[in-house]
């Protein structure tokens, strides 16, 4: 015989069904044959504990905050479940809380979706940057940018671009669209202008070749004449600097060649240089000599004997020819300072003996000496009468006129 105490939420009858009690009376939820009554109840308490535990994991994901439409599904697929469950529990509980989270979703729908909208604002601002960006690479002037460090920077921009996309919001088609449309025409201008300034490049890079390749026969050409081709090779090495790059692995191999043409040259010259410095060392050997005799002539105040001996040993100087160049500017400046003493000699002489300045002493002489002669007598003639100012004015004047005649007999 049933007993209607078996438990809280449902009993079973004497032919094994099992009946779970509600607000509204009870309701047969199944038969557990070939059990116990306690067997029967457990099992559907189990089918209770189920139920639980569906609804208890929906409203922990809706605290970690589950998406809307997900949480909406399963609320919806829970109130199914919840109609008659064969389950034996508060059913009632668990209807109440699956509609407390019903009641939920509106707010979290509404949430979520303002949290969408900002992500997708940010996605929309982050891409509009990255298009920006591009952008004002591709404005730049092509003559005047780095490319590798522009190709570098776009190849980067692009990566940021492909790891938003692939990590970010998802932007409306046709807002995604009008985005790339500007980051690929960015881009695409970026590599025009990079094609167009490395094929101008080449192109004047091959012209470069073509002037220096033309300037290294040319000093090839030179080795015959060897020191004597080194103002030609001069003015070559001008056109060189003039030519401009060729890009550095062609430069680098004819500016060897161009070198190495020039060292032809110059060891051909100092060759020549050795050859005549030991000539030049006796030549140096004998104006080290004429030196000693030349210096001698700076004790001597006479210009004629110092002229006369100068011009001697400037004779023998310009026969005897050339010195070491390392020599050259000390010997050259022991002759100068020679000359430079007998210059002044004769410097001095003339002033001396100017005749139009003599001529303008004398008569300035002349007219100071006729001013002295007046001026005593009016100094006398003052102090006769002892008029003391006149006396004073007479003496200063005449004391004036006498140290201006001192000074022009000088």
């Amino acid at each position: 015989m049933a007993t209607d105490d078996q438990a809280p939420w449902g009993r079973v009858d004497d032919d094994g069904t099992v009946y779970v009690r509600e607000s509204d009376g009870e309701r047969a939820v199944g038969q557990y044959p070939d059990a116990t009554p306690a067997e029967a109840l457990a099992y559907y308490e189990r089918k209770y504990t189920e139920l639980n535990g569906q609804v208890t994991l929906l409203e922990q994901r809706v605290a970690r905050g589950a998406s809307a439409s997900d949480v909406s599904k399963t609320v919806k697929h829970l109130k199914e479940l919840l109609i008659e469950p064969s389950a034996v529990g508060d059913l009632e509980k668990l209807r109440t809380r699956v509609g407390a989270l019903d009641s939920t979703v509106g707010e979290l729908t509404q949430k979520q979706s303002a949290e969408a909208q900002e992500a997708l604002a940010e996605a929309v601002a982050v891409r509009t940057a990255l298009v920006v960006e591009a952008e004002t690479l591709a404005a730049q002037d092509p003559a005047r940018v780095q490319w590798k460090q522009v190709t570098a920077t776009i190849d980067d921009i692009f990566s940021r671009w492909q790891k938003h996309q692939q990590d970010g919001p998802r932007i409306p088609k046709g807002e995604g669209n009008e985005l790339w449309k500007r980051f690929r025409a960015a881009r695409s201008t970026i590599d025009q202008n990079r094609k167009a300034f490395y094929a101008e490049l080449d192109s004047t890079h091959r012209e470069a070749r073509q002037r220096k390749q033309a300037l290294v026969d040319s000093a090839d050409a030179l080795a015959g004449k060897g020191a004597d081709g080194i103002p030609e090779y001069r003015r070559l090495l001008d056109d060189w600097k003039r030519a401009g790059r060729a890009g550095k692995k062609y430069d680098d191999a004819l500016w060897a060649r161009f070198k190495r043409a020039g060292d032809v040259l110059y060891a051909a010259k100092s060759e020549v240089a050795a050859q005549d410095n030991v000539e030049y060392e006796a030549n140096l050997a004998q104006k080290l000599e004429l030196l000693d005799e030349a210096e001698k002539i700076l004790a001597v105040t006479d210009r004629v004997p110092a002229r006369e001996a100068l011009t001697s040993i400037q004779l023998r100087w310009d026969e005897i020819g050339r010195v070491p160049r390392e020599q050259l500017r000390s010997v050259e400046d022991r002759l100068r300072k020679v000359e430079s003493h007998v210059r002044v000699l004769d410097e001095e002489h003339w002033q001396k003996n100017n005749p139009e300045r003599k001529a303008r002493s004398e008569g300035l002489a002349s007219q100071l000496q006729d001013a002295i002669t007046k001026l005593e007598d009016e100094l006398a003639a003052a102090e006769a009468t002892g008029d003391a100012r006149k006396v004073k004015d007479a003496r200063e004047a005449l004391d004036a006129r006498k140290v201006w005649l001192d000074a022009l007999g000088a």
